[in-house]
């Protein structure tokens, strides 16, 4: 049995859970609030003693990697490398828009396994980071940031397979993209709870990241915009 210590702060939520054989021990989230460095090392408290109280071994450490907020991506990965290099447990990272796939999954009625699921984490304006997955997680588009318009996904749609829109970043794309085959599946974001079943399976192919030089998935670089002047 792995016991795994998940967290999650790429997004407006911060959340931290403790894991076993597929099911949450301990957990702890915020769902709104941004104050992620003010709130994390709380939860990874709750969730470690919870652990100590039932004489649990930790296992190994996973982590949200992205795309999403730099600075949540930054405060999660940093928490995380420094609980997996003072308990010597191997660091996990896992990928957020898969993450958000793995929610669907599990929570949506009525699937058929012919979908397409198409993750979008907001950017800018209207601009997201994305990609799309079948069934098995299998790529059918690659991450990347795409400015949204309504020929965004043509290729996708024109398949004429079920289309799975979610993410925080969806709610723009509802403004532009319609097609009979499009379904928007709302308030799904990512949360320490859902990373079960990627940890998991990165606990048993040994895929594990290195604990000192990982780097969040950005997908693209930070771009720093100037202060407006005041007078």
């Amino acid at each position: 049995m792995a016991v795994i210590l998940n967290i999650e702060t790429s997004a407006a939520a911060c959340s931290v859970a403790l894991t076993a054989e597929g099911m949450v021990l301990a957990h702890q989230e915020e769902l709104e609030s941004r104050s992620q460095a003010a709130l994390l090392s709380d939860y990874i408290k709750y969730c470690l003693d919870f652990a100590a109280g039932k004489e649990l071994k930790l296992d190994a450490v996973a982590v949200s990697m992205g795309p999403g907020s730099y600075t949540g991506l930054r405060i999660g990965l940093s928490e995380a490398k420094g609980l997996a290099y003072a308990l010597d447990v191997p660091l996990i990272g896992i990928d957020t828009l898969q993450l958000l796939c793995c929610q669907v999954m599990f929570t949506a009625p009525d699937l058929t396994g012919d979908e397409i699921f198409v993750p979008m984490v907001d950017a800018r304006r209207m601009e997201v980071y994305t990609a799309a997955y079948d069934f098995a997680l299998l790529p059918l588009m690659e991450q990347q940031p795409l400015i949204l318009d309504a020929d965004s996904y043509s290729g996708l749609i024109a398949t004429g397979r079920p289309v799975l829109l979610f993410g925080d970043g969806s709610d723009k794309a509802r403004e532009v993209i319609k097609a009979p085959n499009v379904t928007f599946i709302p308030d799904i974001r990512p949360l320490a709870i859902d990373m079960i079943a990627l940890a998991e399976k990165a606990w048993a192919d040994r895929q594990f990241i290195d604990t000192a030089y990982s780097t969040p998935n950005y997908i693209k670089d930070f771009q720093a915009t100037m202060p407006k002047k005041l007078f």
